[in-house]
């Protein structure tokens, strides 16, 4: 009887330990899937990024309008040539609504900082001078608002 008992708890030990060892080699399988998809996302996400950075390096996808604010014919203009020089999208030119703003001011209607601050680097304003107004109306990311410091900036210089 007790040799019976002892066979049967074998084989009940042997089978146990083959669905233990197939649940452990599931999960096992099921960790490397998680951890390789985990990696291929990282990848991407960290290749979105650089190709997002290459973008705007190059000017692309930031969209400008270019208003006078300083009252000299031609101003906005020459900056409008430097910005699209660097594959800036400007699409807008005109005058500001007055024409007494002392300093070269950017305005942020996106909330993309790296964006304005690309730009201001670009035509040689000072990042001080961007100013966040927030506008989901506008279909723009600046407004660059050139004022009587216009001789001041790099198309100029």
């Amino acid at each position: 009887m007790k040799d019976k008992t002892a066979r049967i708890f074998l084989k009940l030990d042997k089978s146990s330990n083959l669905v233990f060892n197939l649940i452990i080699f599931v999960l096992i399988v099921g960790i490397v899937y998680l951890v390789y998809s985990l990696a291929v996302r990282i990848s991407l996400v960290r290749s979105e990024n650089e190709a997002e950075q290459i973008a705007l390096k190059s000017g692309f996808g930031i969209q400008v309008e270019v208003l006078n604010a300083c009252g000299a014919s031609g101003v906005a203009d020459i900056i409008t040539d430097q910005l699209r020089k660097n594959k800036i999208d400007v699409v807008q030119i005109g005058n500001y609504r007055s024409f007494d703003v002392d300093y070269t001011i950017i305005i942020n209607r996106s909330g993309d900082k790296n964006k304005a601050n690309f730009t201001a680097d670009l035509i040689g304003v000072d990042r001080n001078k961007i100013v966040d107004q927030l506008n989901k109306n506008y279909f723009l990311d600046l407004s660059v608002i050139v004022g009587k410091d216009f001789s001041q900036l790099k198309p100029y210089k």
